[in-house]
C-alpha cells in the first residue's frame, strides 16, 4: 500500500473554509504525514509557493521581515505553504502581518507539535488563523483506499501497531519504526523542550501511563510512584498532550452525588506507540490487555473521526464511587450518546441503572468488533 495515495478526511473540511482567507494551522506529531496532506490540499494548484523551514535558507526567508519584506516575497501568489513553522523565529509575529495584509493568498503552515508553534501564534495571530490537528491515519481513511473487509481482517494488526503512515506503509518492518518514532520523534520533542528537566523521569511516566491504559490514573500515585511531586506529573502530562502522544478524559457528572468528580482517564493517540512505549508487540491472543487497546482504539479513532469532519462534541466517561461506569460520554448540544466498548463480541454490555435513571435521554450503545465500523465513520 502507498500511504501517500490515502486521502485524507481532512481535506473537505479544509476545502469547504478556503472562502474565509485566514491562514490554516495544521498541527500534528512528527510523521504523520503533514507534508503529504499539504500536497493534496495544493494538487491542481498553479504557482504554489512553498517554504520547507528545516532549510535554513528558506526559513531565513521569513525571518525579522517587515510587513513591506513580506507582500513583496507572497506577491501574487495563490497559494503559499509554510511547512514545519515552529522552526522559524517569531513564527506568530510573522503570520499577524500576513493576516493584516489580507493577501487573497490561501496560507497553509504546519509545525511538529505545538509545544512552540501553538503557543507562538495564538497571542499574535488570534484571529487570522484556524488551527488543525491531524492525526495518524483513520481506520475510515484506509478503508476508504482499501475496503473495509480488508480493515476488518487487519483490526489486529491495528490495535498492536498503530496506524502512522510508514506503519501502514511498511508493515513488515512496523516493530522497528515505531521504536524510531518513538524514541528518535516521541522523545526528541519533548527532550528539547526547555521544561523538561529530567529525561529518565519523563520516560518512566510513559511508561506508567501505557501500563495504566483504560483505567482512571490519579496524578498521587503516578507521583509516589516515579518519584515526583504531584504539580510535575500534571505538567509533564500536559507537555505529552502537547506533542500529541497522550490525552485526557475527564469524569462527567451532573445529576448524582456519588459521580466521580475529578476522575482522569488517559488515553494515547496512538495503539503503536503505546506499546512501542512498553517493547510489547505480542498477538493479541496472548496478552492480558487486548480490552484496553480495543478502548484506546474506539476513543482515538472517534477523537480522529470529530477532529477530521469538524463536530464539536465534549468527551467523558462516567463513573461512580461504587464502581459503577460507562467508557464514553458524548455531549453533542445537548445531546447524550454513551458507549462501552467490548472486545468479546459475545459480551452484552448494559446500561448502569444508576445512569439510565438520572439520564433517561441518553442513547446507548455497546460497540465490539462486529459493529464498530458505523462508530469510527
Amino acid at each position: 500500500m502507498d500511504a501517500n495515495e490515502i486521502k485524507r478526511q481532512i481535506c473537505e473540511q479544509l476545502e469547504a473554509l478556503k472562502s474565509l482567507k485566514k491562514i490554516v494551522v495544521i498541527l500534528g506529531p512528527r510523521q504523520v504525514g503533514k507534508t503529504t496532506l499539504l500536497r493534496q490540499l495544493t494538487v491542481g494548484a498553479s504557482n504554489v509557493l512553498s517554504f520547507d523551514c528545516d532549510n535554513a535558507d528558506e526559513r531565513m526567508a521569513l525571518e525579522g521581515k517587515s510587513t513591506t519584506e513580506l507582500a513583496a516575497l507572497i506577491g501574487k501568489s495563490p497559494v503559499v505553504v509554510i511547512d514545519e513553522a515552529q522552526r522559524v523565529r517569531n513564527i506568530g509575529m510573522t503570520l499577524k502581518m500576513l493576516g493584516d495584509l489580507h493577501l487573497p493568498s490561501q496560507i497553509y503552515v504546519t509545525g511538529s507539535s505545538s509545544l512552540e508553534l501553538s503557543d507562538d501564534i495564538n497571542e499574535p495571530a488570534t484571529g487570522r488563523v484556524l488551527e488543525f490537528n491531524l492525526y495518524p491515519f483513520s481506520i475510515s481513511e484506509i478503508a476508504s483506499h482499501t475496503s473495509w473487509r480488508d480493515e476488518q481482517r487487519l483490526l489486529s494488526r491495528r490495535m498492536i501497531y498503530g496506524s502512522y503512515p510508514d506503519i501502514v506503509n511498511n508493515p513488515e518492518h512496523a516493530r522497528l519504526l515505531l521504536q524510531n518514532i518513538v524514541n528518535s520523534y516521541l522523545y526528541k520533542d519533548l527532550l528539547e523542550y526547555k521544561g523538561i528537566k529530567k529525561p529518565d523521569v519523563l520516560r518512566k511516566l510513559v511508561v506508567a501511563l501505557a501500563l495504566q491504559l483504560g483505567n482512571e490514573v490519579s496524578y498521587n500515585e503516578l507521583s509516589n510512584m516515579i518519584g515526583i511531586d504531584k504539580e510535575t506529573v500534571e505538567n509533564y502530562i500536559d507537555l505529552l498532550e502537547k506533542c500529541f502522544v497522550v490525552f485526557r478524559l475527564d469524569s462527567y457528572n451532573r445529576n448524582l452525588r456519588n459521580e466521580l468528580k475529578k476522575g482522569k482517564k488517559i488515553y494515547f493517540y496512538d495503539n503503536g506507540v503505546r506499546n512501542a512505549v512498553i517493547n510489547n508487540f505480542a498477538p493479541l491472543e496472548l496478552r492480558n490487555d487486548a480490552g484496553a487497546l480495543w478502548e484506546n482504539l474506539m476513543m482515538v479513532e472517534r477523537r480522529k473521526l470529530h477532529a477530521n469532519t469538524g463536530r464539536f462534541v465534549q468527551q467523558y466517561f462516567w463513573r461512580t464511587t461504587l464502581q459503577k461506569e460507562i467508557d464514553l460520554i458524548e455531549d453533542c448540544d445537548g445531546n447524550l450518546s454513551a458507549f462501552e466498548f467490548k472486545w468479546k463480541v459475545g459480551k452484552v454490555a448494559k446500561v448502569p441503572t444508576a445512569f439510565r435513571d438520572a439520564y433517561p435521554d441518553a442513547v446507548f450503545h455497546s460497540i465490539n468488533p462486529s459493529n464498530y465500523t458505523e462508530f469510527v465513520s
